[in-house]
């Protein structure tokens, strides 16, 4: 358990306000509903006294927060070797392996990112997700940025809404793409396949995709995607709505495409490619604490990069 202590006086120029409206401004490390969490739990208060989020201020109150933040028992840490790309007090970025589920579920409470971060600095068991603040799905790999902190989770999460911070993406595409393109499609859950995404014009969420092709080749290409949003499955989602599924996707693909007269080796390369290819390979975003603009880059997998290889080979031998 962790006690968190601040106090603030209530500058003149908020008079007249909610006092749920001020909080937000005096204690900005936090978040809204937390900070109302803490104010009805009475670890909030004003002269000394409880109060109501409705409450009006003065001007010149004293605002006292101390409250505590019990850990989540339920998650469990696990030693588990992280591939850490940047670490401090606020922030940690890890470049995910393919394979590793971020967050446990359903039938899957162990061998997750989050047990694994939770043994490597058990104080983020006081966070929200244990800090984890955007996903990847499990056969994609890449950079993700955990929050180590509540004022650097806070940042986070406003930046994501924001859309401030950027995320680059690689990925082989099945089908060769004339020209890169911005899809902007809602998203929302398959109205009958319920472990799926889909395209929906009428209840999905604003998705916005941005995609520039980086090569073509005979049956294929590879392309770099940059994510405005972050709806669950958007890129696959938004490339297979576009026919132009990631290759190696068992749920939003299609046939396995073999350009023809392709040598043994490279038809056998994309019949075993049972992931889908894609690698957060850019991440990039402002310091929660000192404001300073970051950003890291991971190189594609292995197995990504043969492929491309093995794909531009082909490209020379046809030619």
């Amino acid at each position: 358990m962790t006690i968190i202590k601040a106090s603030a006086i209530v500058p003149q120029e908020l008079a007249g306000k909610r006092l749920d409206q001020v909080l937000v401004e005096v204690f900005p490390g936090y978040s809204r509903s937390r900070l109302q969490s803490w104010l009805k739990a009475e670890q909030i208060k004003v002269d000394g006294q409880s109060k109501r989020g409705k409450d009006k201020v003065l001007g010149g109150e004293s605002i006292s927060l101390q409250a505590e933040i019990v850990a989540e028992p339920a998650w469990q840490a696990e030693a588990k070797e992280l591939n850490i790309i940047y670490e401090d007090d606020s922030l940690l970025v890890i470049n995910k392996p393919i394979g590793l589920v971020v967050h446990p579920g359903a039938g899957n409470t162990q061998g997750t990112l989050l047990n694994a971060l939770l043994h490597h600095s058990p104080c983020l068991a006081e966070l929200p997700r244990a800090g984890i603040v955007h996903r990847l799905d499990k056969d994609t790999s890449g950079l993700m940025v955990v929050a180590k902190s509540l004022p650097a989770h806070h940042s986070l999460v406003e930046q994501l809404q924001s859309r401030s911070v950027s995320r680059e993406y690689e990925a082989i595409t099945v089908g060769v793409m004339t020209a890169g393109c911005t899809i902007d499609l809602p998203i929302g859950r398959h109205p009958t396949q319920r472990l799926k995404m889909a395209v929906l014009e009428e209840g999905g969420k604003e998705a916005i995709t941005h995609v520039r092709v980086l090569e073509k080749f005979r049956e294929h290409s590879r392309v770099r995607v940059m994510l405005e949003t972050g709806r669950t499955h958007q890129i696959r989602v938004h490339l297979s709505y576009k026919n132009y599924p990631l290759l190696g996707d068992s749920v939003y693909g299609r046939r396995l495409m073999i350009p023809k007269s392709a040598s043994p080796e490279l038809a056998e390369a994309l019949r075993s490619f049972k992931h889908q290819a894609l690698h957060a390979r850019r991440l990039s975003l402002t310091h929660p604490l000192t404001g300073e603009a970051m950003s890291w880059e991971a190189e594609i997998p292995a197995d990504m990069a043969n492929m491309i290889q093995m794909l531009q080979q082909d490209m020379m031998h046809k030619n």
